[in-house]
Order: structure tokens, then sequence, then C-alpha cells
């Protein structure tokens, strides 16, 4: 079976990836706006791993959407959440059979809800799985330890290719630098560069 793994390069979906390959024939797959080329970074982090890799283009009204929100909000959430459940449909209608994506047990954002999950099945005739539903951060962060080489840094340093990385360069575009360290908080991302 055929399966599309939103993928970013980052710990949490390369390890997403490795718990799925014995079951499915996994493409990784990076969801972007193209506003930037970062997702050169994941499939280099892709071919590294041996995986397929597709780029999907995600519909630019909805980044503006998100950025709308969060400028609302005054945080990122909705934000990410918007184009997280927008880069499942898409993935979905993209010819899969089956699509997952690395979200956690503890993950604040983006999130799947059981009927989120169940509405994208049942519309697009797919299989929702998330393989890390059950892990929280320490047991990802033990098993990456023994299994990952990777490169850890504050957001704004990490080269990755996910939606947060775009939406904070629409608002740095529109806004200034400033804007970007009012609206996200300080943490730190991941480049998987290898395997131990």
């Amino acid at each position: 079976m055929e399966l599309g793994l939103l993928y970013s390069g980052g710990k949490d979906s390369t390890l997403a990836a490795l718990l799925l390959e014995d079951f499915y024939d996994v493409t990784l797959v990076t969801a972007q706006f193209g506003i930037s080329e970062d997702w050169k970074h994941a499939r280099s982090s892709a071919e590294t791993l041996g995986f397929p890799f597709e780029r999907l283009e995600l519909d630019p009204d909805v980044a503006d959407e998100a950025v709308e929100r969060i400028r609302a909000d005054g945080f990122p959430r909705n934000g990410i959440q918007l184009v997280h459940q927008h880069a499942l449909e898409r993935a979905a209608d993209d010819g899969f059979d089956a699509i997952a994506d690395g979200t956690r047990r503890d993950d604040r954002v983006p999130t799947v809800s059981r009927a989120q999950a169940q509405s994208l099945e049942d519309r697009y005739d797919v299989d929702y799985v998330a393989p890390l539903s059950g892990f929280g951060r320490t047991a990802v962060d033990r098993l990456v330890e023994a299994h990952l080489e990777v490169t850890v840094g504050p957001s704004e340093e990490i080269e990755r290719s996910d939606y947060e990385a775009e939406l904070r360069e629409i608002i740095a575009t529109a806004d200034g630098l400033e804007a970007v360290s009012d609206l996200f908080p300080d943490h730190e991302q991941t480049y998987v560069t290898g395997t131990r």
C-alpha cells in the first residue's frame, strides 16, 4: 500500500517514516506554499534515509488565512492547525492509499482528533495513520537519540521544510522579524542528517 507521510525533515516525521516502512511503501511528502526553497533540506534527508520524496503545493490562500489567524490570536497554534489540516487533505487527494504525519500524543499543535481523522478517511477514501500518537516527547527523544543523527537549534536557525517556517517568513516580510518573535514562542527544531 502506498502511504504519503507529511515530512519536514525533523525527528518526529523521520521516526514516523521508520516505524511505517515495514508496513507501507512510504513516500515522504513536504507540503509547501512555494515561498522558499527550504524543501530541499527535507529532500536531502529523504535521500539520506532512502525514501522517495515529493513536494506538495498548498493553496496560498490558506497561508494568508493562517497568518491572519496568527496575528488575530497573538500566537501560532490555530494558524498552524489550519495549515496542517489543509496539508493532510491535499495529501489525501494525491492518490495515496494511506496518509500519515509525525504528530505525537503530547503535541499541542498540530493535532488530529478522532473526529477529524474519521472525516478525512470518509471524505477521501484513505487511511489516516498516526504512528507516534502513543508516544510522548521523552519516548521519541530516546528513540531519536538511539537511531538518528540530528542537528538541533532555534527555529529561526534550523532550515526545515515545514509550514511554520513559511508562515514565519510571510510575517517577517510583511511585519518584520520582531513580529515573528512576538507571535511565535522560542523553541528548538531538529533537522535529520542520518541514521545511527
